[in-house]
């Protein structure tokens, strides 16, 4: 088979893992390397930093968005605020998010709330500056009923989208057993990249919203060299959103015996529904101050509705339902010694994932015979062995003669994606195979400075090597691409796709205060 064709791809899957308190509950799904924003990272951490290392080094202030029992971690009351702003280089687009949270605890009970606000740039090819799409104008002396509406140009404004979180959970100090539960609700209008998925588009409205609901647990084992913990956690989260799409297509106008262009909508559906489960455990070592960890998730996720991506150079093949598992098992080993921590994560991740396109009419087939409505067109069988490393250390300087410490941390993410695809087109009675993959690798850093009765903390992360569609410094599927993205994205070959080298980096400043 042509290998230049088969470093080709249409993107038929949504982003299904885009919250932030999901973390590594909903395993991301890609074929390719195409960069998305950091838009949901919206809420503080004291690991992001260290790359997020999470299996054997707890994080008191970002665990409670994704196991809400380990709320009661947290020894006080505490405010937060997090704004966060992420921009792609060579100006392809960015946003800026602004959130607040309180988590507060009484006796035994504990719970919290949260609302974000955000606005996300549109999205541009990298490396065009600015520009405007020009319109046809109406044809002079025309009269009203000749006069054909000019087709709007790109929309240049910012969107928001809206987050509110809530949790709530109990403790029973003599069992050292915790359980809550939260609910995190998003209104989306605008999802970063979406639009350069349409080729070819003037502008594109967004809309939908998320939910997301998760239970937890968590035991803990009190002992002489530290507590053994066990957490248990599922969840179920909900996503749609609706792509209107507007084009301008050329048509003739027998009237003016000229090419004009005539407006035309197309609206995509973007569906997803997930479960998912997650069992995590710690043990502290002989050695003062190491500990060891093991993870293991589940998800299964429907795509009722996928949207007909297009993307320039690539041939449209239309996709329909979906289902995918994928699964994640991991070790974690970490140090806390005096002001030093220490943090790895490895983690496996086996995935499968089926998609495939119903014939929305009789439809005729190479050999002749019909394939009835609602019959499957095409069938792809993805299998996915990735790899995902995570390492961090940070250290403590308390400053003389002052009631306040200094925090650094350095860290450094790696993400090896490996894939399988069997594509079987019962049109054309043929058979594709695909076996590629590439690295996605990111550092990350962070600064703090604490007092008494305040702590701020800056971190910041930036992606190399992502891409976006467009012209210039191609970047073929199948080689060693570098990107890094928490978004899932499904493809199948169709036909040649090249994307721009761009990089993402995200800057955060924290802001934590004690209520009394």
């Amino acid at each position: 088979m042509n290998q230049s064709g088969l470093r080709a791809v249409c993107l038929v899957v949504p982003l299904f893992c885009f919250i932030s308190p999901a973390g590594a509950q909903l395993i991301p799904i890609k074929t390719i390397p195409i960069a998305q924003g950091d838009q949901f990272q919206l809420f503080p951490s004291d690991n992001l930093g260290m790359g997020g290392v999470t299996i054997a080094l707890p994080d008191s202030i970002g665990d409670p968005y994704v196991n809400p029992a380990t709320t009661v971690r947290l020894r006080a009351s505490r405010f937060f605020s997090s704004p966060t702003v992420y921009t792609v280089s060579d100006d392809a687009g960015g946003g800026r998010s602004l959130p607040f949270a309180l988590l507060a605890r009484r006796g035994n009970w504990f719970g919290g709330l949260a609302i974000a606000l955000q606005q996300v740039e549109p999205s541009r090819t990298p490396n065009q500056q600015g520009g405007v799409f020009a319109s046809t104008p109406p044809p002079p002396g025309g009269g009203v009923g000749n006069v054909v509406p000019p087709v709007p140009g790109p929309d240049s404004r910012a969107h928001g989208n809206e987050y509110a979180f809530g949790t709530i959970g109990h403790t029973w100090p003599g069992r050292n057993l915790s359980v809550g539960a939260s609910v995190m609700w998003t209104g989306l209008h605008a999802l970063d990249g979406v639009d350069l998925l349409y080729s070819g588009s003037r502008r594109i409205t967004q809309t939908g919203d998320a939910v997301d609901l998760r239970a937890g647990a968590l035991k803990e084992w009190p002992g002489e060299r530290g507590a053994r913990s066990v957490e248990a956690i599922v969840f179920h989260n909900s996503f749609a959103t609706t792509h209107d799409v507007l084009y301008a297509d050329q048509v003739w106008d027998p009237g003016q015996q000229q090419f004009i262009q005539q407006a035309r909508t197309d609206t995509n559906y973007d569906h997803t529904n997930t479960w998912g489960a997650q069992l995590q455990y710690e043990i502290p070592l002989a050695t003062p101050g190491w500990r060891i960890g093991w993870l293991a998730t589940a998800n299964r996720a429907t795509h009722p509705k996928i949207p007909n991506y297009e993307l320039a150079n690539v041939a449209v093949i239309p996709r329909d339902p979906g289902t995918s598992y994928a699964y994640n098992l991991g070790i974690g080993l970490a140090k806390v010694l005096g002001p030093a921590r220490f943090g790895v994560d490895a983690i496996y991740e086996p995935i499968r994932s089926y998609t495939w396109a119903d014939a929305s009419v009789p439809t005729l087939t190479f050999s002749g015979d019909t394939i009835a409505p609602g019959g499957k067109t095409i069938e792809n069988r993805f299998s996915f062995s990735n790899a995902l490393l995570r390492i961090g250390v940070g250290r403590d300087i308390d400053l003389e003669n002052a009631k306040r410490a200094l925090g650094l941390q350095l860290g450094l993410v790696l993400r090896s994606i490996s894939y399988h695809l069997q594509q079987t087109d019962h049109v054309e009675l043929t058979q594709r195979a695909l076996h590629t993959g590439w690295l996605e690798w990111t550092p990350t850093w962070g600064l703090s400075l604490r007092f008494p009765d305040v702590e701020i903390r800056y971190q910041g992360r930036v992606t190399k090597g992502a891409g976006r569609p467009g012209g210039g410094n191609f970047v073929p599927v199948g080689i060693a691409d570098m990107a890094l993205s928490s978004g899932t994205i499904l493809a199948a070959p169709s036909g040649p796709l090249s994307l721009v080298d761009v990089n993402t980096t995200t800057h955060q400043i924290s802001l934590s205060l004690p209520l009394r």
